[in-house]
Formats: structure tokens, C-alpha cells, sequence
């Protein structure tokens, strides 16, 4: 008689694991099923055409040498709201008989379309946007920033100190009336979960500017991917781990390399370089859409 009670015993040991792993991947199955639903969209923000390449590396590598460089804008469409992510070249330049010319001389730069009319393609308006996010505060990317004064600015600390300062204001005036309009701000210490589902991270990777920070996506079909702000602007230099001589640190800069290919790494994660003009054509084609 002992003997059965002991073997009913186990037989229920055994039967409770079995239900608590059977629960267990239930609870996963649910975890799945319930991933966010949420929408890449990416967006010509303008042209570059850079004159002096050699300002993009420490030693003459580019001496001599020119390139064309994309300037890509993106909209995240996530269930609980919408983000850009930068905002391209200013739209003043649509329209304009020449592209402008930098005093100088480094750059050329153009823009075809507006950034609202190019929302439009998707049913959007600038009013339709809860966050606004920057890689960083060049020029390039700031464009058309203030259109998104309504949004909230996701900003590194450090970044906004450094273009809101009383120097930048004075000596980069045009950078900081850039942004001045962006007035709801959340000031970030580092990586940051945009909907607390480990969907859109903003990841803190300084050098480029003190604030400079990439973009992390985890697309329900097209799986994670990366895309790298001024992180690196050619292939090339993320090869060869050079560093433009307008970064704001060197050494910041390749620790931000190494913590950047870290993470891509352990996610798996494709990297896109947002002024590499063949990333750029590997989207689909505009209203660019990723599901």
C-alpha cells in the first residue's frame, strides 16, 4: 500500500512540472503573439554632396576626393504613438534654383520636397507625432525640427546643454534656432526604452556631439535592425574605425564603435548608415515602408 501512495506520489510531482511547463510556454506563445504592431517608414530628407571627403576622416584617406551622401528622415509608428526620428535638410531649400553651397565650401545641399508634404503620403501631419528625436543637433538633421514643437524632443542631456548653451547661441546661432522651438523636452541619462516594450530604443552613443545617439528597431517581420545616426557616415569608416575631425572627441567616439558593434551583435541587428546613399536604396521605395 506504501508503495502506491508513493508511486501516486510522484506521478503528481511529475504531473505538476509537466502543467507548469506546458503554463510556461503558454506564457510565451502569449508573449509573442503580443508584440507590438509597429511601422518603419523612411523618407528622403535631402542631398548632400560633400566637397572636401577629407573632413571625414583623421588622416588624408579622402584627400582630394567627393562624395554624395543621402540624408534620410524616418517615421516610427508604434500603437502608442508616432516618433520621428531626425528631420533631414532645413525646407527652405525646396524650390531654390541652385542647391546652397557652405561658406566653406565643404557642402552642397538640396532638398526636392517638405517634410509635411511628405508626411502626407502616409495620412500624417506634424501635429500627429508624440515624440520627436534627434541622432544629434547638426544641421542636417535638425532641418526641420521646430515644425515638431507639439512633440515631445527626446534629448540627451548632454546634447541639449551643448546646443542650448550661451556659446552655441552666440557662435551657432543658426543650430540652436534650429531646435529653439522644441520646448516639451525629456531629457535622457543615456539608453532609453521609447514605449517600455523593447521595441524603439534610443541608444546613448557619444563622440560625434556629446549627446550623439543611434536608434533601435525590432521590426515584427523585418526583425531588428540599427540605424546609426552619425555614428558612421561611409562604409569605410566603419571598417577602418576612422573618425571625422569635426567630431566633438575622438576617444569617445571609439568607445561609442565599440559599444555600437557590441549591441548589434548581441541583437543580431541589421546596421543601416543613414547617409550611405546605397542603405538608403535597400528600402523599399518612397513613401519608404518596412512593416
Amino acid at each position: 500500500m506504501k508503495k502506491i501512495i508513493g508511486l501516486l506520489a510522484v506521478l503528481a510531482i511529475i504531473s505538476c512540472k509537466e502543467a507548469k511547463k506546458e503554463n510556461a510556454e503558454d506564457a510565451n506563445a502569449e508573449i509573442e503573439v503580443s508584440k507590438p504592431e509597429i511601422k518603419l517608414y523612411t523618407f528622403d530628407g535631402g542631398t548632400v554632396f560633400v566637397n572636401k571627403l577629407e573632413v571625414f576622416s583623421q588622416d588624408t584617406t579622402y584627400q582630394g576626393q567627393t562624395k554624395e551622401f543621402s540624408d534620410a528622415f524616418y517615421v516610427v509608428s508604434h500603437p502608442e504613438g508616432n516618433l520621428i526620428w531626425d528631420t533631414g535638410l532645413p525646407d527652405g531649400l525646396v524650390g531654390l534654383p541652385e542647391p546652397f553651397t557652405s561658406p566653406d565650401g565643404a557642402f552642397t545641399v538640396s532638398r526636392k520636397d517638405s517634410i509635411a508634404n511628405q508626411l502626407k503620403q502616409i495620412g500624417l501631419s506634424p501635429k500627429d507625432f508624440k515624440y520627436v528625436a534627434l541622432s544629434h543637433t547638426h544641421f542636417d538633421h535638425t532641418g526641420n525640427a521646430n515644425v515638431f514643437a507639439d512633440a515631445t524632443w527626446l534629448v540627451q542631456q548632454t546634447e541639449y546643454d551643448f546646443i542650448t548653451s550661451e556659446e552655441s547661441q552666440k557662435n551657432n546661432a543658426d543650430g540652436y534656432n534650429a531646435i529653439k522651438e522644441l520646448t516639451k523636452v525629456k531629457h535622457l541619462n543615456g539608453d532609453f526604452d521609447v514605449f517600455g516594450d523593447g521595441s524603439v530604443i534610443i541608444k546613448y552613443m557619444p563622440g560625434h556631439t556629446p549627446g550623439h545617439q543611434v536608434l533601435y528597431l525590432d521590426l515584427p517581420e523585418h526583425g531588428p535592425l540599427l540605424l546609426s545616426g552619425d555614428m558612421y557616415h561611409l562604409y569605410e569608416n566603419r571598417e577602418h574605425r576612422r573618425v571625422p575631425i569635426f567630431n566633438t572627441d575622438v576617444d569617445q567616439t571609439l568607445a561609442s564603435m565599440d559599444a555600437f558593434e557590441a549591441f548589434a551583435e548581441e541583437k543580431n541587428a541589421k546596421v543601416y548608415l543613414q547617409h550611405q546613399k546605397e542603405d538608403f536604396n535597400k528600402m523599399p521605395t518612397a513613401p519608404n515602408h518596412l512593416k
